[in-house]
């Protein structure tokens, strides 16, 4: 018998139920399933509650599991940090409790004027300010530089994950495609509202198909290690990224840090054109 149609958090229990095997964490393997990874009866065993209770979280039918059961669910799935962060982000919004403000809108796209001080001062360095759903809302003359080429700033108002899914370029300019779009994908559920990401997910859904479908119902937690980029000049980049988080706009000031050498003097060759000239800003 088929599942309901189910929620984000009933979706994310799900997923990492299936993902995990019974031997990691000690349980005996029962032989071959129809479905991979941890049996629902051993996840309620190990949380403390009824498997039908799990069931109705996991199909959906019960929206609002209350924070000790949660913190369970979180324990019994030995969810890391940012899993366990998500998992109390999706319990949030599957009960509710933060829809009464959200409008089905796009996010503003305005960057206060302090922001765009501090990202001129932060030249020639590789930096942008961007919010959770892709859009590059200002950016430095060194990283238009080094995406120069791309297609990515192509748009009248680029979108990193309109890209990321929709223009072929992008495979070949992340190394890390796969692991880049896990990163985009997941960043819409951390949007300013729901319906801001839901706005920006039916926007791409007939361009993107199942590629970004699949992985925002996967709800993989990305770990944001260094980001490989293949620039059309040749040869690779490896850049560290390190992330300001502007709560108060839903935004994100992140700046590209060289990881190597090699990968700071390809850097300086790009960049080196722009710097008699002006830096603007968008």
């Amino acid at each position: 018998m088929l599942d309901t149609m189910g929620t984000p958090l009933g979706d994310f229990v799900r997923a990492k139920r299936d993902s995990i095997q019974p031997h990691s964490l000690g349980l005996p393997d029962h032989g071959r399933r129809r479905s991979p990874g941890l049996r629902r009866s051993d996840l309620a065993t190990r949380a403390g509650v009824s498997v039908e209770y799990l069931t109705r979280i996991e199909q959906g039918r019960d929206r609002n599991p209350s924070i000790a059961v949660v913190n369970a669910l979180a324990d019994a799935l030995s969810l890391d940090p940012s899993e366990r962060a998500h998992l109390r982000y999706l319990a949030k919004i599957t009960g509710g409790e933060c829809t009464a403000h959200l409008r089905p809108a796009p996010p503003p796209r305005r960057v206060r004027p302090d922001v765009l001080r501090t990202l001129r001062l932060l030249e020639p360095g590789i930096a942008m300010v961007t919010n959770r759903l892709g859009d590059v809302l200002a950016r430095t003359a060194a990283f238009e530089a080094v995406t120069g080429g791309t297609g990515l700033l192509d748009a009248d108002a680029p979108n990193l994950t309109r890209y990321v899914f929709t223009d072929p370029r992008a495979r070949e300019f992340f190394a890390d495609w796969d692991v880049v779009a896990d990163e985009q994908a997941f960043d819409l559920w951390l949007g300013p509202s729901i319906e801001s990401s839901e706005w920006l997910a039916t926007d791409l859904a007939s361009a993107a198909g199942p590629e970004l479908t699949r992985r925002l119902n996967r709800h993989v937690v990305p770990q944001r290690g260094p980001l490989r980029l293949r620039h059309p000049s040749g040869g690779e980049l490896r850049l560290l990224r390190e992330t300001l988080e502007l709560a108060a706009d839903s935004q994100q000031l992140i700046v590209f840090l060289p990881a190597d050498e090699a990968t700071a003097e390809a850097v300086d060759r790009l960049c080196r054109p722009a710097r008699g000239g002006l830096r603007a800003i968008s």
